[in-house]
């Protein structure tokens, strides 16, 4: 089944995309402020939303792999 299709693996996607983006935000932050607008703009709304937000994003990734890892 697809990620797109399948709810929780839709969020395990967004919640890898939101930690790689500010990881990568974190090691050289040129690329991805070159690009803060068309489609690779999304990428950098999701480092602001990884930088920004990281205490919410660190409980939810916990949550999300306790659920994998105990509920499935």
């Amino acid at each position: 089944m697809s990620a797109i299709f399948n709810f929780q693996s839709l969020l395990t996607v967004i919640l890898l995309l939101i930690c790689m983006c500010a990881y990568i935000q974190s090691l050289a932050p040129s690329p991805l402020d070159r690009n803060k607008t068309g489609v690779l703009g999304i990428f950098w709304k999701y480092a602001r939303i990884g930088e920004r937000e990281s205490p919410y994003v660190a409980v939810c990734c916990i949550v999300m792999a306790f659920s994998i890892l105990f509920i499935q």
